[in-house]
């Protein structure tokens, strides 16, 4: 099982618009890197890069086809992941209706917006 810890540390390996374009790419299948870098629109090294980083983390993982690295989701938390970063929100949440009580009391501020 996974620790609060490690989960941060996922979030972090994911926190990039290129990961994130690849992981929702991989939720679709399997691909190879000549894929990534046709829509990305970024070369190799990098697309190898960010690949690379993502399996130190387990996120993804590889088999070898022929020449071809072909890489898959490993990390069971990503599809998930995915859809909530995906998730269309229509409004923020609302306001507290009047200031907090903390354990030391009512705070005493004015909110502010």
């Amino acid at each position: 099982m996974f620790s609060a810890g490690n989960r941060v540390e996922i979030l972090k390996a994911i926190a990039h618009p290129v990961r994130i374009k690849i992981l929702q790419e991989l939720r679709k299948g399997v691909k190879c890197v000549s894929d990534f870098e046709d829509f990305l629109e970024i070369r190799q090294p990098n697309v190898s890069q960010h690949l690379t980083l993502m399996r130190r983390y387990g996120l993804i993982d590889f088999f070898i086809d022929g020449r071809l690295k072909c890489y898959f989701l490993r990390d069971p938390m990503i599809p998930d992941l995915i859809d909530l970063i995906q998730k269309d929100y229509k409004e923020a949440l609302p306001a507290p209706a009047c200031c907090p009580v903390t354990k030391r009391g009512t705070y005493p501020g004015q909110r502010q917006r």
